[in-house]
């Protein structure tokens, strides 16, 4: 392998993802409400313009269908709404928002073993999100830094579970498919998309996604399994 991919959420970081989700919005919400944007209308927004990246086809940033999107529904100044937004991922989204996840210790060991003989290491998370909302990294007690390549919604153009975006992060990181290993906690998302493309996959099944439709055929195991099968590669 030349390459490891790390899905973030409910793969290296433990998620309830709909706690998020709804603690996501109020918070959101009250930061909005100086605007006096509705919280309905926002969400509908964000929902929209999430839809948004879904669709994209590579010939836009995900960062420029979400904010078209997002100013066809909210007629607002962009610039100051981003200012508001990199504040909140600061502040309220990384204290509030902690309480929907859980310590993962092995998160940093499974990375650093991933390291091992020169192998480039990516945070494969679906880039719905700027930047500042990869913080939520630290409650692993992992950094930005500690991966060569991170995927966020300014330097993506395709998201999970389109297979260009898997395809895309092979141009970039220079390998093939079959020289990486995706590992992931979604059979659509994660495995489904990267298998479709020739990738090696690991399924961990803590935090586990299965859709009836999503026939996947790779080694799969928890978490602590995974730190098992790293240190044999």
């Amino acid at each position: 392998m030349k390459a490891i991919l790390f899905d973030l959420d409910g793969t290296l970081l433990p998620l309830d993802e709909k706690l998020f989700v709804d603690i996501y919005f109020t918070e959101l919400s009250k930061v909005f409400s100086e605007y006096n944007i509705e919280s309905n209308k926002l969400v509908e927004a964000i929902w929209a313009a999430t839809h948004e990246i879904i669709k994209n086809d590579g010939k836009r940033t995900n960062e420029e269908a979400f904010w078209e999107k997002f100013k066809s529904i909210i007629n607002i100044d962009l610039s100051s709404v981003k200012e508001v937004l990199e504040k909140f991922y600061a502040n309220e989204f990384f204290t509030k928002l902690k309480k929907c996840s859980t310590e993962n210790n092995l998160a940093k060991v499974a990375v650093n073993l991933a390291k091992k003989n020169g192998r480039k290491v990516v945070l494969a998370t679906n880039p719905v999100f700027p930047i500042d909302a990869l913080v939520r990294l630290k409650w692993t007690g992992l950094d930005i830094d500690d991966f060569d390549y991170v995927t966020h919604y300014s330097n993506s153009s395709f998201s999970k579970p389109n297979p260009k975006y898997y395809l895309d992060l092979c141009k970039k990181l220079d390998v093939e498919p079959k020289e990486c290993l995706m590992i992931g906690n979604d059979e659509r998302q994660d495995i489904f998309a990267a298998s479709s493309v020739g990738m090696n996959c690991y399924l961990v099944t803590d935090y586990l996604y299965t859709y009836p439709e999503c026939k996947v055929n790779c080694e799969k195991g928890s978490f602590e399994d995974l730190i098992e099968k790293l240190k044999t590669l």
